[in-house]
Order: structure tokens, then C-alpha cells, then sequence
């Protein structure tokens, strides 16, 4: 039996998760975690038999003491320290933003397998938190559809035969469009493909959240970047390709459902069955792929340029990138404004380079502080 601490547990994924573990005699879920939610937190521990919860927010901590008799952790700190006490032999990392980071850190140092589909530990610290893997031994598993998809193709071929990595894209609401001003906030949630949280819906429609995939492509794989290609794939139904030495490409497919990829972590290096739909391709019809258009996208392009520079550059793009959503999603700048605050930001902190954690949370927090002002001066036009 594989006991499994599922961080985020009221998000997508944290919940899909549990879906996948209700359905498995062998996976059993000793801990969960969430920022507030308390009442979805203490219903989920009850249907599954778990013992302890962390909840981030203090109020909905003691909230929760007051209504089960379990153990409750609160605060940061007691996130922390049920990842560090709960004896798990792998924690799903589903927070979302860069304050999951320090939660991998915990997990890998101890030792602790992760499941992780919180990109922003690789996107922000990517050359540290694989540092750590390799120093304790802990494995990351790859959660996100397209990673998940590479580390099956790649895990098939002998080391020194992938050529390149292709990394799919629906091309989100705006596929087509080259004019992006005067996009609503609702467009921009109006996802064709998949449902999500808000954060990584408007990165999807930005386009930013493939960039952030293809940083953390080049730690998870150790891939340059000038060997990494995004393409946008409007049917969702390939997820990843490799092209190998040989001239040959090889994909995974499958319909757009998260379940698959979350079961192949929690069970890996075993697969389950997952009660999902088996493609058709006939029914499918066609396959079309496209180049994105970087131009207006400027996203992408931001992203993948900041993965270049290196350093600090991505932890700068990140937490530019989650001030500037919260700010279009709150109607106090236009979608277009997204980038410009990214792009102004990325300008007024040029990469340097990172040897320590710290050195990361120092700079993301300059970073939002930079944001949250360029995004006043916006205001004030």
C-alpha cells in the first residue's frame, strides 16, 4: 500500500487525485492540505479515512479544530510539517503559484517522492530543486498532461536518442485572434479544452503556461532549450512528441482528461486502470498543428526568453506573471496588460545568478513588489 499526502486538495487536481486513490486498492491517503476550504478539507478526510489535515490559513484552522476530532496543523509551518511527519512514500504537490516551492523543498529533502503539478517549483527553482532530487535520491513525477506524456516516451528510448522535445498546445480562446485588446475577463476564462483554476486558465489563454511548461521541461529532462518546441494543437488529443536521431517522431495520445496522468504518478512505475474514454480516432477526425504566434503572444515569447537568461530571470516571470492575472482577473488592467507588466518587470530585474532558496524568495517578493506598482502606474494612464 503507497501512502500518499495530496497537497491542494480542494483544487483540480487535489480533488481528481483523491478520485484516482477512491479508486485504487493500492494507493491510501494519510494527509491533506489546502489554503482555506476548511468544510471541503474535513468532508474529504472523513470520506477517506485520513488522519491529519494542514490548512495554510490560520482562521480556517481553527475553524476546522472546533468541527473534527483528527489532528489539524495550521498555518505555512504546519504544511510543512505534515509533509515532514506524515511518513509518505509520495506527496502530490498540486498548490498552485510559487508557494508550493517550499513545499517540495520539504518533501525532497527528506527524501520523499513528489508528484508534481505545482510547475512553478521548477519554474522558479528549477537548477536548485533538481539539485535536491539528485542529492537525496527522491524522484519527481511529472504531473502536467505534456510532461507526464514526455517522461513515458522518453523513459521507452536509450539515453543520447531523443533529439528533440515537442510540446502541444490548445492554443486556448484566443487561437487565431491578432488582437487581443478588449478581452474579457469571462473570454479569457472560456477555456475549449480544459477546466481549470483561474490562475492557469488565463495563463493557458496568454499562452504563458506553455512557456512555464517548457522551463520545466528543460530541468525535468535536461533538454536545452534551443531542442524544445512548442506547437499549438487545437484537438488536445496529442499531448507530447519526441523526435529521435533516427528521423522518427514518436506521440502520446489520449483525450484531455487529467485523471490519466495524475493515476501514472501515484502508481508509477505500475499503471491502473482509469475509467476514462478510449480514443477514437476515426471519430476524432483530424489531427492539425500550427506555430504559435509570438507576436501576440507575447507571453510565451517572455517566458521562454526568461528561461534562456536563466538565474533568477523565471522566479521574476512567475511572480510578475501571478500579480499581473490577479490584476486582470480584479479588472484593474487589460488582458494585453498581462505581458506589459511581465515584460516591464523582467526589464527592471535582470537575471543573476541563484545559490541559494533564499536568493529565490528574496527576489520574488522584489519582483511582486515591482509589479505591483508598474500595474499602478498603468492605472493611473
Amino acid at each position: 500500500m503507497r501512502k500518499v499526502l495530496i497537497l491542494g486538495s480542494t483544487g483540480s487536481i487535489g480533488t481528481q487525485a483523491l478520485d484516482v486513490v477512491g479508486r485504487s486498492d493500492e494507493l491510501q491517503v494519510i494527509g491533506l492540505a489546502a489554503g482555506r476550504g476548511w468544510e471541503t478539507v474535513l468532508e474529504q478526510a472523513r470520506e477517506h479515512g485520513v488522519p491529519a489535515v494542514a490548512l495554510a490559513d490560520l482562521e480556517a484552522a481553527e475553524r476546522a479544530r472546533g468541527e473534527w476530532s483528527g489532528r489539524v496543523l495550521a498555518g505555512e509551518e504546519g504544511v510543512r510539517e505534515l509533509i515532514a511527519s506524515s511518513g509518505a512514500d509520495l506527496v502530490l504537490n498540486g498548490i498552485v503559484g510559487a508557494a508550493g516551492l517550499a513545499s517540495t523543498v520539504v518533501a525532497l529533502s527528506g527524501g520523499t517522492d513528489i508528484a508534481l503539478a505545482n510547475k512553478e517549483s521548477l519554474v522558479v527553482g528549477g537548477e536548485l530543486v533538481m539539485a535536491l532530487a539528485e542529492g537525496t535520491g527522491a524522484r519527481l513525477l511529472p504531473v502536467d498532461s505534456e510532461h507526464s506524456a514526455l517522461h513515458q516516451l522518453i523513459g521507452a528510448e536509450a539515453p543520447g536518442t531523443v533529439e528533440r522535445l515537442v510540446l502541444t498546445a490548445s492554443g486556448g480562446p484566443f487561437r487565431g485572434r491578432e488582437d487581443l485588446a478588449g478581452v474579457s475577463v469571462a473570454d479569457a476564462l472560456a477555456h475549449p479544452t480544459w477546466r481549470m483554476g483561474g490562475r492557469i486558465t488565463i495563463d493557458s489563454a496568454s499562452l504563458m503556461n506553455k512557456g512555464f511548461e517548457a522551463i520545466e521541461a528543460h530541468h525535468l529532462f535536461t533538454v536545452p532549450y534551443e531542442r524544445i518546441e512548442v506547437v499549438v494543437h487545437p484537438q488536445s488529443l496529442v499531448h507530447s512528441l519526441i523526435q529521435l536521431i533516427d528521423g522518427s517522431s514518436l506521440a502520446h495520445l489520449g483525450y484531455p482528461d487529467m485523471r490519466v496522468p495524475i493515476s501514472y504518478a501515484l502508481h508509477f512505475p505500475d499503471r491502473a486502470e482509469v475509467d476514462v474514454p478510449r480514443l477514437d480516432l476515426a471519430a476524432a477526425g483530424e489531427l492539425s498543428f500550427e506555430a504559435p504566434d509570438l507576436e501576440t503572444f507575447g507571453c510565451l515569447r517572455l517566458a521562454l526568453a526568461a528561461g534562456e537568461a536563466g538565474g533568477t530571470a523565471p522566479c521574476v516571470l512567475n511572480a510578475a506573471d501571478e500579480v499581473a492575472v490577479a490584476a486582470f482577473l480584479d479588472g484593474r488592467i487589460p488582458f494585453t496588460g498581462i505581458a506589459a507588466v511581465i515584460e516591464h518587470v523582467l526589464e527592471e530585474m535582470p537575471a543573476q545568478p541563484v545559490s541559494h532558496f533564499d536568493d529565490l524568495f528574496a527576489t520574488d517578493a522584489e519582483a511582486r513588489e515591482r509589479s505591483r506598482e508598474t500595474i499602478a502606474g498603468l492605472a493611473k494612464v
